[in-house]
């Protein structure tokens, strides 16, 4: 069950609330998962409970996405807007430089909160912002067509979709190597999370313009990509490493975008082994 924590952030305006919906799980070093555009807390389900055997486990809906209000007015969803709400956000929560665990934008995310200084260690699955014009332009437009669809499609044929293999395959097989493994009742969730995105037209917006630059220094970095990645393809894993020579690169052997359903033990020991 997902709580809410609201926290003050400076605005051009002055002090504004941000809300956000979070999950808590078990004890130790604290790890905060972010998730990617369109989706929402619940993708890191296949994991969490893994991780929770050994760590505080923190899932939030990041602002615009899930159940979480988007950002106040003023506030925008470029890097330099979101990371100081996520700095507060940590404040909020109580815990000080947690690890921080991201896919796609959230890996992006995770990246940019490791060169602030705000996390004790990186972890990014796929991290958006190292893909060339083309690439660029191909993920957009991509993820276009899922939003586009999840607008469209009406929420009972979605449902009846998400019945069969191969309707999961067709709703969300352009993220997931092994969408048969999705239960129907988390694409037909998915598919509304990506439907009800507040924040999805900004974060794109100004997500399709970004370029990770720089290093990570100081703060232990690791980066895994899946080898059926068919969004960010994993050659642009490659440039991750020579941006950040000091971090950690794995493949993700038989993993598609969003690994933690294609092999949630794989993506657990991940994270277990980065944040030790």
């Amino acid at each position: 069950m997902a709580d809410t924590v609201a926290f003050p952030i400076d605005t051009a305006a002055g002090k504004r609330n941000v809300e956000v919906s979070y999950e808590r799980l078990g004890g130790g070093e604290p790890v905060v998962l972010l998730h990617g555009i369109g989706h929402h807390l619940q993708v890191w389900d296949p994991v969490t409970g893994i991780l929770a055997a050994e760590r505080d486990v923190i899932s939030v809906d990041l602002p615009g996405f899930g159940h979480s209000p988007a950002l106040p007015d003023g506030v925008h969803y470029d890097l330099a807007g979101v990371i100081p709400v996520l700095g507060a956000l940590f404040e909020a929560l109580g815990v000080d430089r947690p690890h921080v665990v991201g896919n796609s934008l959230g890996g992006l995310l995770a990246l940019q909160l490791g060169q602030a200084k705000l996390v004790r260690s990186v972890t990014a699955f796929s991290p958006a912002g190292f893909w060339n014009q083309p690439e660029g332009l191909y993920a957009v437009a991509l993820l276009r067509a899922m939003r586009r669809g999840a607008l469209t499609m009406p929420p009972r044929a979605v449902a009846a979709l998400a019945r069969t293999t191969a309707g999961r395959a067709a709703l969300v097989g352009s993220i997931y190597a092994r969408p048969g493994r999705r239960s129907p009742d988390a694409v037909i969730a998915e598919t509304r999370a990506m439907r009800e995105a507040t924040g999805f037209d900004e974060v794109l917006a100004a997500g399709k313009r970004v370029r990770f630059t720089g290093d990570v220094p100081d703060v232990p970095v690791t980066i895994g990509w899946g080898s059926a990645d068919r969004l960010l393809i994993p050659r642009q894993g490659i440039r991750a490493k020579k941006a950040i020579p000091g971090a950690r690169l794995l493949r993700l052997t038989g993993c598609g975008h969003v690994p933690m359903s294609d092999d949630p033990a794989l993506v657990a020991r991940v994270i277990l082994d980065a944040t030790r």
